[in-house]
């Protein structure tokens, strides 16, 4: 009785705590206390600046260290921010840092807007540097300035710096100090920016190769203008002779000038690579070959045409995809909704209870049990049991109905034997179910820490653990179960998790929506996240001709993307954009940063059901072919039935998520085991990756949690339009030309040709981008051009030929029309 008495006036000591933490994290006072930091730091700002021209009259005050002159009203203090600004100033500047205190400021302000989420920064970077910066400054004007201290009212060093640089002195000297103050100043730039290292390097470089240059005898130097002459350290090549020896040359040699050459005076060379004109290395047998010197011409070398695959963009910076959306926030946990009844809770009574009748009803078949222990999750127990030797497990398998019966429960499933473990498993729904939040699932350490690709947090397993997966490694998901029993909100909660972790240049979605209100509430994340065919229609694909269009062009990105991939010599999309942010990629060469792509699909029984072969086949080719290139697709089906899951559809989505459904034969069209015919609904799931399901209640994430989510995302900057899909033309799609009427051309046509000309590229894209205009219209003017003889016909994915050699030729063609 004293351990219950005592655990219940615990539990409102904790409650009271959370409550606290709660206000604490909450994003308004977050934004109070970032608003009266801003504030704080202006008018400290005011007193510093003050403080330089009043400093001198109010010093007397201020010395005089009696809080009643300070206090009263008629003080006399000159500072613009009043006795307590001055006072502020003078100690601070004074008594501790000098003018460097005004980092301070800084780091205040920063900070405020940090917390006002005004700016989004690195906190602990701005810190270090702001104290670095507080300290060096100090230490150095207290250096600088030691001998003005007598006879100024403002220490520029304060007497922190004073007193530190007066030690120093008397430890290292004056010639000391300054070299601990260069290389403590060079230490905080390189801290700051690695770009610190390269200049530092072409400093120390340039010099070094001017002094080596005044010492080679016989150069050429004062000959060649100091601007024009640029110094390269020669590589060793390889140089042929006529003895039909080859020799390496391995002997360093002067650095000389780049002379510009014409081409008649440089000897044609094999695969773009130019010789050396330099000595060959001595060897014991054979004299050394060097060719005679020409008076009054200097040597020089021809560097090697570099290859596309050695591409380098020299002394630049890693590029950064989120720069176009670097004030970009994430959403916020607090967005989701907090429920009371989410933490399990143990019941005793019921556990006890549920002991005692699985026992008994073993018994009453003769069946022993040694050990019986229970792990309670949020909505299903599970009992694992060890029975005595002797007793077949197929025995205890076939008494579910009586052990349901004996339990009166809904949904008891027997996992006979339990992987890994010598116990058989008896998993039993609770009384009183547990909500799984959508909050505590991605507010939990495990899913904020995560380090996966594109993690997925599905909900708690039944120890109470939060399940997630990775998608990249799936990499596509089939989702099915019966109407109502939390398809719907899975879904919900895999795009969720998704929007939390990636920021919008790294993930695009692509959302089919057949029953056209499942999806509509992310339509306002258009230009966030969303991708799209070009023809100007709708984010949320409902019409099931666009659904096929779009899967197609989804293809067609995907072998885009493996030419790329394939250019880059990598095999896969993460090394891909690896080497592309170190920039190890030319842009020119049509290289290019890629965001992963996931297509989600609901309702995909309807779409074979209108559609068949059309939809299958293009799903079937990104399902077999498009993991490497960061193409991910998740589809859900409330039919698991044989004719809408086909064999070609279960072989390439090896991940199956299994809500509840009525007949044991649909829980084998998906699992292709019996059990998600067991389940409890509610979102009670079974999770099939390999070999064995995992039991998961997944997290309830509502649509007005939703909602807040989009709207919070929507409300920030996006890019101008959604992500474009590359277009797609069917074979059988192309237009009948001799329906193009060339007396009523578009009034962009003659535009339109010239820049096709110009690019020599036949593409409808490019002119719906140039002209910002429709998909439709771009493609009337695409087969008037086509009928006028400037592009040739469509060649599926690829763009037209261009039959215009150039602009004269455009013209001659332009005039015969009219």
């Amino acid at each position: 009785m004293a351990k219950k008495k005592s655990e219940k006036e615990v539990e409102p000591s904790l409650a009271s705590t959370n409550k606290y933490i709660a206000v604490f994290k909450n994003e308004t006072v977050h934004f109070v206390i970032g608003l009266v930091l801003v504030i704080f730091s202006v008018y400290l700002l005011l007193a510093f600046t003050s403080f330089f021209f009043t400093g001198a009259a109010d010093q007397s005050i201020i010395d005089s260290g009696n809080p009643n002159d300070l206090s009263a009203v008629n003080n006399h203090v000159k500072n613009y921010a009043g006795s307590r600004g001055a006072q502020l100033a003078s100690y601070l500047i004074n008594d501790c840092f000098g003018v460097s205190s005004f980092f301070i400021l800084i780091f205040l302000a920063v900070a405020g807007l940090k917390l006002m989420r005004v700016r989004v920064v690195h906190l602990w970077k701005w810190f270090i540097g702001c104290t670095l910066l507080l300290v060096w400054f100090s230490v150095a004007l207290g250096f600088i300035f030691m001998n003005q201290y007598q006879d100024s009212f403002i220490y520029l060093g304060g007497m922190h710096g004073y007193n530190i640089s007066n030690w120093l002195i008397s430890q290292v000297g004056i010639p000391g100090v300054w070299l601990i103050l260069f290389v403590t100043g060079v230490c905080f730039l390189i801290y700051m920016s690695a770009r610190t290292i390269i200049w530092l390097r072409k400093l120390f470089s340039l010099s070094f190769l001017k002094r080596k240059a005044k010492k080679v005898p016989g150069s050429v130097t004062e000959e060649v203008p100091e601007e024009k002459a640029t110094f390269t350290n020669p590589q060793p090549q390889e140089v042929e002779f006529n003895m039909n020896r080859t020799f390496k040359q391995e002997v360093p040699q002067p650095l000389v000038p780049e002379v510009p050459v014409t081409e008649e005076d440089i000897p044609a060379s094999k695969e773009g690579v130019s010789m050396t004109f330099e000595p060959a290395p001595v060897e014991p047998e054979i004299p050394p070959v060097r060719p005679e010197p020409v008076d009054n011409e200097p040597e020089f070398e021809i560097e090697a045409i570099p290859d596309e695959d050695d591409y380098r963009a020299a002394d630049m910076e890693p590029f950064n995809p989120k720069l176009d959306l670097e004030n970009y926030h994430f959403p916020t946990v607090d967005l989701m909704k907090h429920y009371e009844n989410s933490e399990p809770t143990i019941n005793m009574e019921e556990q006890n209870a549920n002991k005692d009748r699985i026992i008994n009803t073993l018994r009453s078949f003769g069946i022993e049990i040694s050990t019986i222990k229970a792990t309670v999750g949020p909505t299903v127990t599970l009992y694992e049991i060890t029975p005595e030797q002797g007793v077949r497990i197929s025995k205890i398998r076939g008494l579910e109905d009586d052990i349901a019966l004996s339990l009166s429960a809904l949904g008891i499933r027997i996992i006979a034997p339990i992987p890994g473990k010598g116990t058989i498993g008896i998993e039993v729904p609770n009384s009183n179910p547990k909500i799984v939040s959508g909050q505590s699932i991605i507010g939990s350490k495990k899913f904020q820490e995560s380090t996966y690709d594109l993690p997925i947090a599905f909900g708690k397993t039944i120890t109470n653990e939060v399940f997630m997966v990775d998608l990249c490694k799936m990499p596509h998901v089939l989702v099915a179960g019966a109407t109502g029993q939390g398809k719907s909100v899975g879904l919900n909660a895999i795009i969720t998790s998704l929007l939390y972790k990636k920021h919008p240049a790294e993930l695009k979605f692509v959302l089919v929506d057949p029953k056209k209100v499942e999806f509509s509430i992310y339509s306002v994340i258009e230009n966030h996240f969303l991708a799209k065919l070009p023809d100007g229609g709708d984010s949320i694909i409902t019409d099931v001709t666009k659904v096929v269009q779009t899967l197609n062009s989804v293809c067609v990105e995907m072998d885009t993307r493996y030419d790329l991939l394939k250019l880059a010599h990598v095999r896969n999309i993460k090394e891909y954009n690896e080497k592309f942010i170190n920039r190890r990629l030319n842009p020119e060469k049509g290289h290019k940063f890629m965001p992963y792509i996931v297509v989600v699909i609901d309702e995909f029984g309807d779409l074979i059901m209108t559609a068949g072969k059309e939809i299958e086949l293009p799903i079937a080719r990104i399902a077999q072919l498009a993991r490497a290139v960061g193409i991910h697709m998740i589809i859900a089906t409330q039919r698991p039935t044989t004719n809408i899951i086909t064999g070609t559809i279960k072989a390439n989505f090896p991940a199956r998520v299994a809500f509840r459904v009525s007949a044991m034969m649909d829980s084998r069209t998906i699992l292709d085991r019996p059990g998600a015919n067991q389940l409890i609904g509610r979102g009670d799931m079974l999770f099939l990756q390999g070999a064995d399901p995992v039991r998961v209640q997944c997290a309830f994430i509502d649509t007005p949690e939703v909602e807040e989510i989009t709207k919070f995302i929507a409300r920030q900057q996006g890019y101008p339009t959604a992500f474009f899909l590359p277009e797609y033309v069917s074979e059988d799609g192309g237009s009948d030309l001799g329906d193009v009427d060339m007396g009523r051309l578009d009034p962009l046509f003659e535009e339109a040709a010239r820049l096709i000309v110009i690019h020599q590229q036949g593409s409808t894209s490019l002119i719906q981008r140039k002209f910002s205009i429709g998909y439709n219209r771009a493609g009337r003017i695409m087969d008037q051009l086509e009928k006028a003889g400037i592009v040739g016909p469509t060649q599926g994915s690829k763009a037209r030929d261009v039959l215009c050699v150039d602009e004269n030729d455009l013209e001659m063609r332009l005039n015969n029309i009219q």
